[in-house]
């Protein structure tokens, strides 16, 4: 288990991180979010014994006392691969700075190139492979020491939709080992899919944490999920809705209390031509945009 308790951190009168608590067990996904410059960075950093908290602790498995270099792999979002270097020669060099043997690193690095379709390319140049390939090395380079805390901040950007689903196979595969992910994304619809638990952070505190499905429950309202031909702006005037995300060919709007739902489906087929009319639980996207609005006031 990994504990975090109380981290608290602060820059020439910035409060970068503000007494963040949470907790993972083994063979959980918890997702770390929050808009730009929420803290995220930050606590990753502490996380990785970059930068010193002012105050706080981090336990794994209840001890203060561990090897962050070998028990954690980290994937920046920003690049960090020797370009002008033959991929299995990165692979190698970053899996025995992990202190791995150079048997184990091989082994690993052919199985995880296999897994993404990519063992043909173990001679050549990082700078010759596409960002969506470059991408999955610096994955791969994540995993290379077999660590028991994977820390992936934008794993998937890059990836197109078949990459998307071998990397989330890996993540799968890792996690059903018993293992630890800590997710930074903002890409929410994927972060839903995969993550059991979530913190979500704004201005360095933390404003929701929990089971995914439990925030849910407690978020206490439906949305409603609409489609049609010729939905527009003029959504965004209706006094039952208190937000409308639009988008080409649907609608999801978070409902005020007390609405009749009768009632506003005939206004809306007034105007629009609706082809689906749902109400069903937020999505963690409109749960984010809400939560950090109000956050805000």
């Amino acid at each position: 288990m990994l504990r975090v308790i109380n981290l608290h951190k602060e820059f020439t009168n910035v409060v970068a991180v503000d007494n963040l608590s949470f907790e993972i067990n083994e063979g959980e996904i918890f997702g770390l979010l929050g808009p730009n410059g929420a803290g995220k960075t930050t606590t990753i950093r502490c996380l990785l014994n970059i930068i010193q908290p002012d105050r706080g602790e981090i336990l794994f498995n209840g001890s203060k006392e561990y090897d962050i270099k070998n028990i954690v792999g980290y994937l920046p979002e920003e690049r960090g691969l020797y370009t002008k270097s033959r991929i299995i020669d990165v692979l190698l060099y970053l899996g025995e700075l992990k202190g791995r043997s150079r048997s184990f690193v091989k082994e690993q690095a052919t199985y995880y190139l296999k897994k993404l379709g990519m063992e043909d390319t173990v001679n050549r140049k990082v700078n010759e492979l596409s960002k969506g390939n470059q991408q999955k090395i610096q994955i791969i380079s994540a995993l290379i020491s077999d660590p028991q805390i994977l820390i992936l901040d934008e794993p998937f950007s890059g990836l197109d939709p078949i990459n998307q689903e071998l990397v989330r196979d890996l993540i799968l595969e890792f996690i059903n080992e018993g293992k630890i992910i800590i997710l930074s994304t903002h890409q929410m619809e994927l972060a839903e899919k995969l993550c059991n638990k979530i913190s979500l952070i704004n201005k360095g505190k933390q404003i929701l944490y929990g089971p995914l499905n439990e925030i849910k429950q407690k978020f206490g309202r439906l949305n409603l999920y609409i489609k049609g031909k010729n939905l527009d702006e003029g959504l965004k005037n209706f006094s039952e809705f208190e937000t409308v995300d639009l988008y080409e060919n649907y609608a999801e709007i978070f409902l005020k209390d007390h609405f009749n739902s009768k009632e506003v489906l005939q206004k809306l087929l007034m105007k629009y031509e609706i082809t689906s009319f749902e109400l069903k639980e937020p999505s963690l996207h409109s749960i984010f945009v809400m939560s950090v609005k109000q956050s805000g006031k």
